[in-house]
């Protein structure tokens, strides 16, 4: 199982927790992160880690193995290492009251071709706090956009 801290949203600029529990001791697995950007555009990452004794996998005290998208001890390596598809794509949001949606994949093993699925998980990274109002300002030549916080 794949466990988010926070949960199931957070906010883009904020740390996300990532930990895979339920694994075998010190069992090889491979993480693959992906997300589409409002033109549908995928842009993708990937690192290898093993387990600790006890079966879980967190991001925060497991290393991710060299061989991946990035190696060393980097809790938010899935999401800085994101890269598009498309060559010379960039991730850019425009409309900033729609989440970008994460993608989290647990495969068994390392290698090109990484074996069975054994979790998947969303998450959804938001740039607007709940209840935050979006108000466009229009007044002779000024233009610009306030947010409100409730």
């Amino acid at each position: 199982a794949i466990r988010f801290s926070p949960a199931s949203r957070s906010l883009f600029d904020e740390p996300l927790g990532i930990a895979v529990q339920g694994l075998g001791p010190r069992q090889e697995v491979t993480l693959r992160a992906s997300l589409r950007d409002e033109a549908g555009e995928l842009f993708e990452a990937h690192a290898r880690y093993r387990a600790a004794d006890d079966g879980e996998l967190d991001l925060a005290r497991c290393p991710a193995l060299p061989g991946g998208s990035f190696s060393g001890l980097e809790p938010m390596g899935l999401l800085w290492a994101l890269q598009p598809r498309k060559a010379f794509w960039r991730l850019v949001k425009k409309d900033v009251q729609t989440p970008f949606r994460l993608q989290l994949e647990v495969l068994e093993g390392h290698g090109d071709d990484p074996g069975r699925l054994l979790a998947q998980a969303q998450h959804e990274r938001a740039f607007l706090r709940d209840g935050v109002r979006r108000v466009p300002v229009r007044e002779g030549r000024i233009r610009a956009t306030l947010f409100l916080p409730p």
